[in-house]
């Protein structure tokens, strides 16, 4: 397969998903500046993922790609949930807030979710790509009909393995560096936390499917070296988030622009399951030793939402789900369409 010519991309570069941080807007302006833009929709309900297609559709006319949660659906833990929020009650106290009396699963799954299902079939992308796992064979044969070409996010070979045998056409090597959340299809499974280097490398090697390399890649230096492993694409997250065109805030911005940049943390404990953060006081308090285990995802998120608003609505900034990968003090704040132009120049600048 020809990634790029399939897609009538001129720049081997796929703009990460990025929930919750990732726009239409966005999406669009990488997708007009001839890369593959991304729409997150794990986040989001039927109605709403409906209308923030219709507003990328009303931008671009080109190929874009819509990407799922596929989690587990977590059950509800009465006692453990109480003691995380027992946990948690003193930090809302500091900000006149008390935690939610109960959590609420806030986010659902792809997995069965058949309103969510409607909502792709009908839009029939160029692209869907999954994170935590993968849908069912029913729906990767219809989307497979429609024409969607699916990208799977996998994180070692036996993850690959699983996603091949399911169909998938082509793998996102999810390297341990990148920020956002780790696209394990166990969370709790043992993680050999793979940087993007070796992963992309052993995947390619493997051989049965093309790989879109992800994870601390900022520039067209680090794009060229993931194509010189043999990956047919490199995706970046983190060197999207300071562009104008992101939900991010103002602390977000903030932060990644500062020396804390330098220092980011896998934790569990704002949203339930591993994911790369700029260290902040959410990321400091996760890494106490004596707090019970965070609820599952997207349970714990739950309470990790109420907490960041309540500290919010005092000043304090420090309790967001900042999401950065390792590679974030290359952050470089630009209009999207002005960041893809330079990534593109210096790709071509590291031709021999």
């Amino acid at each position: 397969m020809d990634f790029l010519a399939r897609l009538g991309l001129s720049i081997p570069l796929i703009q990460a998903p990025m929930a919750g941080t990732s726009t239409p807007a966005l999406a669009a302006e990488v997708c007009n500046a001839g890369a593959l833009g991304s729409l997150a929709l794990g986040a989001l309900g039927p109605d709403e993922a409906r209308r923030q297609i219709a507003e990328l559709r009303g931008l671009t006319t080109r190929p874009f790609n819509l990407n799922l949660f596929v989690h587990k659906t977590p059950q509800p833990d009465s006692k453990g949930e109480a003691a995380w929020l027992d946990a948690l009650a003193p930090i809302f106290a500091e900000y006149g807030a008390r935690p939610p009396s109960a959590l609420e699963t806030i986010y659902e799954s792809f997995a069965g979710n058949a309103g969510m299902r409607d909502v792709v079939m009908e839009a029939k992308p160029a692209v869907v790509s999954f994170h935590f796992g993968l849908p069912d064979a029913a729906t990767i044969t219809a989307l497979k009909q429609a024409g969607c070409l699916l990208l799977g996010s996998v994180t070692s070979l036996a993850e690959a393995e699983l996603s091949h045998a399911a169909g998938m056409d082509i793998l996102i090597a999810q390297g341990w560096e990148a920020g956002g959340h780790r696209g394990m299809f166990d969370p709790d499974a043992a993680d050999d936390r793979l940087g993007t280097f070796a992963l992309t490398r052993l995947l390619v090697r493997w051989g049965k499917l093309p790989v879109i390399a992800a994870g601390g890649i900022m520039d067209g230096a680090g794009m060229r070296a993931v194509l010189d492993l043999g990956a047919v694409a490199a995706q970046l997250g983190t060197a999207f988030v300071g562009c104008p065109e992101t939900n991010a805030d103002a602390g977000y911005r903030a932060l990644l622009a500062s020396d804390a940049a330098c220092h980011t943390v896998m934790t569990r404990a704002i949203s339930g399951r591993p994911a790369r953060c700029l260290a902040n006081r959410f990321t400091h308090f996760g890494q106490r030793t004596d707090l019970p285990p965070a609820p599952a995802y997207p349970r714990a998120y739950d309470a990790g939402k109420a907490l960041n608003a309540a500290a919010k609505s005092h000043g304090e900034t420090l309790y967001g789900a900042q999401w950065a990968g390792q590679g974030a003090p290359l952050s470089r704040a630009m209009p999207a369409a002005e960041l893809v132009a330079r990534l593109a120049a210096e790709l071509a600048a590291t031709r021999p």
